[in-house]
């Protein structure tokens, strides 16, 4: 009976299911061969409505569905653009830096991709860059801010380690303090990626200009305080998490809406229903993941995980080398929340018999989602990007290997320098 249970769970994955019906099938599944009553999966969708970190998801993603709707990216452009156009390969770096800064404020890399697409592709080519660098830099560079706060992702990862108890505790702010220094090594290495690639110059550059750079901090002037505020609240401990959702949402909405005008009121409607349904599918799927974790965690599995591991793999940078190159396999084929919920769970005990800090081991598995984007042959990015600037998708390869390699090279890094993460954690 138990086999053909087993057996119904992998069909319904194998026939498209939703996420959170195999999920929840498989919990059923395993509570039901335990003989353990099958309330406890109530129990447990409760357990994370009653979560109080949680308010911060809905209140980000709003926060982030408004700003994408006005005409934040085109600010933030003209912003960077004057602070950096002047410098060698200067569009090349505004281009890493805004898309990055983007999707921070969106908490959506394809959004990043859609929106600042249209402004930065057109605009490198122009000065000089290749249509093949220019269609890697923006395809590649749309997940950048996984790392930076206020990453719904690096939240995600938050409470489901959170709510597993193993290793060393820490505060979801660790997550945000961990993500610092290995951004800004990515940052660094495809900025002198760029640099070696156009050596040669024969690249245009915007001289730099005082009057323009008071232009666009005055366009942008009711934007450009939000992540210092809310950053410095959230560091300082003035702000909790969710405080802090509620104050970006709040001044997003008297920004875009009030004092922009980007966003007309009876706009909000649509946009709260827009992002309050994705919050609900991540819920849902969080929820009953949770359900799953306690099952695995009863039935001891990631014990006998580790159990197995340690029998072929003494060595804890021998586990790192495998975990990459799971993850960076599953970030080409999973959406990052499913990858979260499904994995870390199984990834985290494992991790930390190793002696890997789990705010470490948060870092590390972002960072190779945030690679596997952009990871051929289904990675999400390569799709959006073919679709939005109408290329095959040999031709995105192509474009996105250099940044690739670059990337990978990023996160053997973090990986193997857990101090870059660490060094700001309490």
């Amino acid at each position: 009976m138990t086999m053909l249970l087993i057996l119904g769970v992998v069909l319904m994955a194998l026939a498209g299911a939703p996420l959170f019906a195999v999920i929840l099938a498989g919990a059923m599944v395993g509570f039901h061969t335990a003989e353990i009553d099958l309330s406890v999966v109530a129990i447990e969708l409760y357990r994370i409505v009653d979560t109080p970190l949680l308010v911060a998801l809905p209140l980000f993603t709003f926060a982030g569905y408004v700003l994408s709707a006005a005409q934040t990216s085109q600010r933030l452009v003209d912003v960077v653009q004057s602070l950096f156009g002047g410098m060698p390969a200067g569009l090349a770096v505004v281009g890493f830096i805004a898309c990055a800064l983007f999707t921070v404020l969106t908490g959506a890399s394809g959004v990043t991709i859609v929106a600042l697409g249209a402004l930065l592709l057109p605009a490198l080519m122009s000065q000089g860059y290749s249509e093949k660098f220019s269609l890697g830099l923006v395809t590649s560079s749309g997940s950048l801010g996984l790392l930076i706060f206020p990453s719904v992702p690096l939240i995600l990862y938050g409470v489901i380690a959170q709510q597993m108890d193993v290793g060393v505790p820490f505060a979801i702010v660790d997550l945000f303090k961990a993500g610092i220094l290995p951004v800004l090594l990515m940052l660094s290495l495809l900025i002198a990626y760029t640099l070696w690639k156009h050596r040669g110059g024969g690249l245009q550059r915007q001289p730099f200009s005082k009057a323009e750079l008071k232009r666009a901090l005055w366009a942008a002037r009711y934007e450009i305080p939000l992540p210092f505020v809310v950053l410095g609240g959230v560091f300082s401990g003035v702000f909790a998490i969710s405080e802090a959702a509620a104050v970006t949402a709040v001044y997003v909405v008297l920004a875009e809406v009030l004092l922009y005008r980007d966003v007309e009121i009876k706009a909000l409607p649509k946009l709260v229903v827009e992002s309050m349904v994705i919050v609900g599918g991540i819920l849902l799927i969080l929820g009953v993941a949770l359900a799953f974790t306690n099952y695995l965690i009863d039935a001891q599995v990631p014990q006998q995980l580790f159990d197995f591991m340690q029998g072929y793999v003494q060595s804890p940078l021998m586990f790192l080398l495998l975990l990459n190159i799971l993850l960076l396999v599953l970030g080409a084929i999973l959406d990052i929340f499913a990858a979260t919920v499904i994995m870390v769970p199984l990834l985290l005990p494992v991790a930390v018999g190793y002696g890997i800090h789990p705010v470490h081991l948060g870092i590390i598995f972002l960072a190779n989602m945030q690679i596997g984007y952009f990871t051929p042959p289904i990675g999400m990015n390569l799709f959006i990007a073919s679709y939005r600037f109408r290329k095959s998708m040999v031709e995105l390869y192509s474009a996105c290997g250099p940044y690739f390699v670059v990337l990978l090279l990023a996160v053997l890094i973090i990986t193997y320098v857990p101090w870059l993460s660490l060094v700001f954690v309490q």
